[in-house]
């Protein structure tokens, strides 16, 4: 019997999908996409006695990173995101702090990953797709025994994200979908970045984009 616990939030104005994996047994939490209400978040964590152990970012844009910083101060925990996203991540016009009427901000990662890195937290076992397209540096967070893909904006129930961006890339990603996500097996939950929740074999079926 599977010890994921997850519990999903709504944040921002962008309306994004904030996922906590919470180890049922230890409490242990990993933070994925934390992209704002950083207070809401925190006030979450403390209510259910959970025990933040990380912050894994899909990708580098403001509405998926926007609390990460308030988070790793309160926990002292660290923020892993992909090595080809720092660019993003830095770079105001690119992470769209720039550009979206809001203060131009850096965003920071402690820990940073390359394709098909293997990391354990909170006692999971995640690999990591790198999946360029949306950002340059997009990865999902792929969880083999649980069976379940945390997507970010690489791919979406029936459909695929924006890549009207500056840095963003239609062909790489639907490249990325098809060489990393769609390899996937049919059953395998898709948890994305925004609205609601699919499956890979829902996506190979329907995605018109596919």
């Amino acid at each position: 019997m599977s010890k994921m616990e997850l519990i999903q939030y709504v944040v921002g104005p962008i309306s994004t999908n904030c996922y906590f994996i919470v180890n049922s047994d230890s409490k242990e939490t990993i933070i994925i996409d934390p992209g704002d209400e950083a207070e809401h978040l925190i006030d979450r964590i403390e209510m259910q006695g959970l025990k933040p152990v990380a912050i894994l970012l899909t990708h580098g844009h403001f509405d998926h990173v926007g609390a990460a910083g308030r988070i790793t101060e309160e926990y002292s925990i660290p923020v892993y995101a992909s090595r080809n996203e720092r660019n993003t991540l830095r770079d105001p016009e690119i992470n769209r702090t720039g550009v979206s009427g809001r203060i131009p901000s850096i965003f920071h990662a402690s820990n940073l990953l390359d394709d098909e890195d293997v990391i354990e937290l909170a006692g999971f076992e995640i690999k990591v797709l790198y999946t360029p397209g949306h950002t340059p540096g997009g990865v999902c967070y792929y969880l083999p025994k649980e069976g379940c893909v945390f997507s970010g904006d690489t791919l979406f129930y029936n459909s695929v994200g924006r890549t009207d961006f500056y840095k963003s890339s239609s062909e790489d990603l639907i490249n990325s979908i098809k060489t990393k996500l769609m390899t996937l097996d049919d059953d395998v939950v898709v948890l994305p970045g925004h609205d609601a929740r699919t499956t890979i074999g829902e996506e190979r079926m329907h995605n018109p984009f596919l």
